[in-house]
């Protein structure tokens, strides 16, 4: 018996923010606080909690500094994050492959 695909989901990355986070940051490459919490509509409270999160497993790095006079936090992911969202993306692809496996109506030939 295989492993089902939705065991391999990593509960640090698959939780909807976090794997927001690392989504918009990814894509962007640096990802600022102010952007991610507008975003992902979140408070600054909340976001600051899933960015400790992912900081404490190493996925993430927060880097503080000023633009102007203007005290601002830019998330990166470190080569951990970039690994494990790559690896969450391609659970997520096996586990939508088999249920719309699942869904295909039966053909004459079954």
């Amino acid at each position: 018996m295989t492993d089902h695909p939705a065991n391999g989901l990593d509960d640090v990355v698959h939780q909807r923010v976090r794997l927001g986070i690392m989504a918009i940051t990814h894509q962007a490459r640096q990802a600022e606080f102010g952007f991610l919490r507008t975003t992902l509509q979140l408070t600054a409270g909340n976001l600051g909690q899933h960015l400790t999160v992912l900081e404490k497993a190493e996925l993430i790095q927060i880097e503080k500094g000023y633009e102007g006079k203007r005290p601002r936090t830019w998330v990166t992911l470190t080569a951990a994050g970039q690994t494990a969202l790559h690896a969450e993306i391609a659970h997520l692809k096996q586990l939508i492959q088999q249920v719309e496996q699942a869904e295909m109506p039966p053909t004459a030939d079954r």
